[in-house]
């Protein structure tokens, strides 16, 4: 082990025996044992029960070695039960970290085979030296760190330990920089000096190129291909807008008729502008709550394929049009065959909602070579068994004549990683891209001086994931949200027994015939069939969606807020719109994720407790509270006050839920939602041509309510949230004044005026002075 090494993970080592520390041979020489570990400068944790243990290795990870005794005081001497379950639970955490079991040679040849499997080591306290068994745990320590660090990260904390003279940028070298003036070393300081010793230049050939995909970062990349399944992996530095743009500009190019699921991320609108390419929209469903669903079946057959091409009626000739028709992305522009050569779907949804992968591919695959799923949200799939067949990279098998696939990972979202960290997967089918071409789009979109923290961090998101860790970590997930939703339940059914009111939970009501706050946590976590969308199902909302095709991630979780109808209409008795609830628990210190008219979203990531969903239920009960006694906003809301203190210094939280219900129902903000997303609009142009008169000078801010406005062209998509979902992309009709479209955004610019501090996130409308503006084409 290197010294940066032990610098950065430490040696710590802990012991199991009851017998710590007591004036007994066994323990003066574990005593002995710990002295000798102790001088080799090894931090040793000591428990005396298996309990105390199973803790520590609950709590942990930096554990380098466990040493457990066989013989346990509490334990079964006969059965060793504790011993043996705590032996499982170590290796179910962790394959690699190595175990020495001590006990006495006399009843050696009694452990169990099974047992022994599980240890790397059997030690004999009363009889090797305290020197020979801690030079054992030495070795077996370094043998462990050396097999956990993956290639990148290794190299770069060895060559910070170097300390070299630096004749080559960035001119910070190692922070000295920063600390010849005063708000330079406060920022230093507040780094830390590994930070800066690690932001390295390219010029560091010890560590090898991004670009080139050579040295430690190549191999870093062929480790998250292993990690990931894919072909090829190639690692990102600037989000998975970049990787979706990369991805692009290396399948397709101008005049390239492309399949664009409608639930897009802003980065595709923005790669269809550089590459020149035409969409053909694959509608997205939304369910009576405005939850996004998957695209059906039947909106992905060859025949809508076909049907979607045509009605748009766009063409932009290709680059290579007179020549004769090579192979690869131009073959269809070229050839004048109106077929899409690439196709994006968004997996899972917002909401939560993924694909049953082979399904989709066995579909599509009739009509296209290429599929790229954006996975930003989703990282994490393939190392839980619940999520079998609903991630890119699913299969182990590999076929030629199935679609190539690509996938995109946002590593920095629901793993562990720094921001803007992400990968791209690759698993070559039909039509594939070769590394070298594909490796001319990724320097387009990539620095020649990448920051070397994300690319470490990114490394160490798949190596997180490496073994069984990656299902132990997904697991906890789901097992908090699991305990979240079945608590969430069983409060609102407890006030609904009592013809009260609490926030539901947006999941099945009932799992094989049993209330979903009795199923078994352990079926919740391990049965897929508890959370795919069945036909036959009221729940979910998604009418004749095919059995099997789509399924909950059950760790995104939206609460439900009480308003809504089955049937997507409001309720007479009122409701509570979701902003307010959302706006409530912000001034409790909780951020939510993202927030609909009556659903709030939480994702239970990694990072997530049972003390943090403790609180969040806690806070829900509150508003429920402060909501029937009418709390005044001035102590529930004091924000909200202060930008509007004549609209809500007098009212109390109910006046302002009713009030807001009231306007929701007024404005006919769920009526015209559901209408604006039945169709897909009218493309005028392509988002290409429409950028070039934007940038052009051929496009011009204009009001809503300007009746001059109805019939244009936008220039610039038109994303409100919520929903998430594009109502317009650039180049698109935003049709006439009595379309939906229009009254959509009037509606939603009243609510602004009226709402103040309440206001809607809109991506591409300017909101001046109350008014909403939006770029036409001209």
């Amino acid at each position: 082990m290197t010294e940066g090494n032990e610098r950065a993970l430490g040696m710590k080592v802990l012991i199991v025996d009851d017998e710590l520390d007591t004036p007994t041979a066994e323990g003066r020489a574990v005593c002995a044992l710990v002295d000798e570990l102790v001088k080799a400068e090894v931090t040793v944790t000591k428990s005396i029960s298996a309990g105390d243990g199973k803790c520590v290795i609950l709590s942990d990870p930096s554990i380098q070695c466990t040493m457990i005794d066989w013989c346990l005081g509490d334990d079964n001497p006969k059965t060793h039960d504790k011993a043996k379950k705590l032996l499982r639970l170590i290796r179910s955490r962790n394959i690699h970290i190595p175990i020495f079991l001590m006990a006495d040679r006399s009843i050696a040849t009694l452990i169990p085979a099974d047992v022994m499997a599980l240890v790397d080591e059997l030690v004999w306290v009363l009889e090797d030296t305290p020197t020979f068994i801690a030079g054992r745990v030495m070795a077996a320590m370094k043998r462990y760190s050396d097999h956990i660090e993956p290639p990148f990260n290794k190299a770069l904390m060895d060559f910070a330990e170097v300390c070299e003279y630096s004749w080559h940028t960035p001119g910070h070298t190692g922070g000295t920089a920063f600390l010849k003036s005063p708000v330079g070393r406060a920022f230093f300081q507040y780094f830390g000096e590994n930070l800066f010793r690690s932001d390295l230049s390219i010029s560091v050939g010890e560590l090898g190129s991004l670009l080139d995909h050579t040295g430690p970062i190549g191999e870093s990349e062929k480790y998250a291909a292993r990690v990931f399944g894919a072909d090829r992996s190639y690692t990102v530095t600037n989000g998975t807008s970049a990787s979706n743009r990369i991805i692009f500009m290396a399948s397709v190019t101008r005049g390239d008729h492309v399949l664009v699921d409608r639930n897009c991320h802003k980065s595709i609108e923005q790669a269809l502008i550089m590459t020149g390419a035409i969409p053909a929209y694959m509608k997205t469903s939304r369910n009576y709550l405005g939850l996004i669903g998957p695209i059906y079946p039947e909106d992905i057959g060859s025949e809508a394929v076909s049907r979607s091409i045509s009605e748009h009626k766009l063409t932009v000739e290709p680059e290579f049009a007179n020549e004769p028709a090579p192979s690869g992305a131009q073959e269809n522009a070229i050839t004048g065959k109106k077929l899409p050569v690439h196709a994006i779907i968004t997996n899972s949804t917002y909401d939560g909602l993924c694909y049953n992968v082979r399904r989709v591919l066995e579909i599509l695959g009739d009509s296209v070579s290429r599929i790229h799923f954006d996975e930003a949200w989703f990282g994490y799939a393939r190392f839980n068994p619940l999520y079998k067949g609903r991630y890119g990279m699913f299969e182990k098998k590999r076929h030629r004549d199935a679609p190539t696939v690509f996938t995109t990972t946002s590593t920095h979202k629901l793993l562990a990683a720094l921001s803007q960290a992400s990968f791209i997967h690759v698993r070559d089918g039909m039509n594939p891209i070769p590394h070298d071409r594909f490796n001319e789009s990724f320097m387009m979109h990539s620095s020649t001086s990448p920051q070397y923290a994300i690319i470490a961090s990114n490394e160490v998101s798949a190596a997180m994931m490496s073994g069984t860790s990656g299902e132990t970590l997904t697991r906890e997930s789901i097992d908090e949200a699991i305990a979240f939703r079945q608590s969430m339940r069983k409060i609102f059914n407890d006030y609904r027994a009592k013809g009260k009111w609490f926030f539901d939970v947006w999941n099945a009501d009932k799992v094989n015939g049993v209330d979903f706050e009795n199923v078994s946590p352990k079926l919740l976590a391990e049965d897929q069939n508890c959370w795919v969308l069945h036909k036959n199902e009221e729940w979910h909302g998604f009418v004749d969606l095919e059995d099997g095709y789509a399924m909950l991630d059950p760790i995104k979780v939206s609460v439900v807020t009480p308003g809504v109808k089955l049937n997507g209409t409001l309720e007479e008795k009122g409701g509570i719109p979701a902003m307010l609830v959302t706006s409530y628990l912000d001034n409790r210190g909780i951020v939510v994720e993202k927030t609909t008219d009556f659903t709030i979203l939480f994702l239970f990531s990694m990072g997530i407790t049972k003390g943090k969903w403790g609180t969040l239920v806690n806070a829900l009960l509150r508003f429920r509270e402060d909501y029937e006694n009418n709390t005044p906003l001035t102590e529930v809301l004091p924000d909200k006050v202060k930008i509007d203190p004549h609209h809500y210094e007098n009212m109390g939280l109910g006046d302002l839920a009713r009030e807001m219900f009231e306007e929701v129902r007024t404005l006919r903000l769920m009526e015209l939602q559901k209408d604006i997303y039945k169709k897909i609009p009218k493309q005028d142009k392509t988002p290409n041509q429409s950028y070039q008169k934007l940038v052009h000078g051929k496009a011009k801010l204009m009001a809503i309510e300007d009746k001059d406005t109805a019939n244009r062209t936008v220039a610039t998509g038109i994303i409100p949230y919520p929903p998430g979902i594009p109502m317009l992309l650039s180049g698109e009709n935003i049709g006439p004044s009595k379309r939906p479209h229009l009254e959509y955004l009037l509606a939603l610019q009243k609510w602004d005026k009226k709402f103040n501090g309440f206001g809607h996130d809109i991506h591409g409308v300017e909101n001046k002075g109350g008014k909403y503006y939006i770029h036409c084409l001209i």
